[in-house]
């Protein structure tokens, strides 16, 4: 027993070799670089994905890939045309953000998929970030890696359709109204409404992607709340 006191580290040293093994453990990492992990591991899978074959191909696709080209060409950004006939099937935002890429890197299929692809991102950061406030670092880090690797969200990324920009405002319409909820009488005015504000953010690029499914959807969820 005398020997393995002896050959315990005491001190500056012991110090010294236990914040280096702490700095070399997978949960310092994750405590301290979580959020950049998540939102690297996302980065390559979808930004990976949009440059892989096949092209806009679904009638989908074509569609809103033709609208947007459209709209950068006729720059008419208010009322969407497809082979010169009013579409007013969808809303708006989508297109923008299409024709906002293609002005940026030109007509291209993978441009296209690029704000898709961003917004798949956005989402499993969101998600990190919402898992490390409600539970902790170690869960929000798991949560984003989960969204990362969910094949259906990779699925959706190749298709010109605004589901996971949606899903990316609902979550951040919820967090936004969670965090107003749970923010204590201390926390000032100002911190407030940047909540407020990212809650309203959330609400109008949802109607703008998807009409009244954009309201619906995170007011449903608060109204049970």
């Amino acid at each position: 027993v005398s020997r393995d006191l002896w050959t315990l580290p005491c001190g500056r040293g012991s110090d010294a070799i236990v914040a280096k093994s702490r700095t070399n453990s997978p949960s310092f990492f994750i405590e301290r670089y979580g959020s950049l992990l998540v939102v690297c591991v996302a980065a390559v899978i979808f930004l990976c994905g949009i440059i892989s074959p096949p092209s806009l191909l679904d009638d989908v696709d074509a569609v809103h890939g033709a609208i947007a080209r459209h709209m950068l060409r006729s720059g008419d950004w208010i009322t969407a045309h497809i082979n010169g006939v009013v579409y007013l099937d969808k809303a708006p935002l989508t297109y923008w953000l299409i024709a906002a890429s293609y002005a940026v890197f030109g007509v291209h299929d993978w441009a296209a998929r690029l704000p898709i692809a961003l917004a798949a991102i956005a989402l499993c950061w969101l998600t990190e970030r919402i898992g490390t406030w409600a539970f902790s670092r170690r869960a929000g880090f798991y949560a984003g890696l989960a969204a990362a690797s969910c094949i259906g969200l990779y699925l959706f990324t190749r298709i010109l359709i605004p589901e996971v920009l949606l899903s990316c405002t609902v979550a951040l319409s919820w967090w936004a109204f969670l965090r107003l909820e749970e923010l204590p009488e201390e926390f000032g005015e100002a911190h407030r409404r940047r909540w407020r504000i990212l809650f309203g953010v959330g609400l109008g690029a949802g109607l703008l992607l998807k009409g009244l499914l954009g309201l619906v959807a995170p007011a449903g969820a608060i109204f049970f709340y």
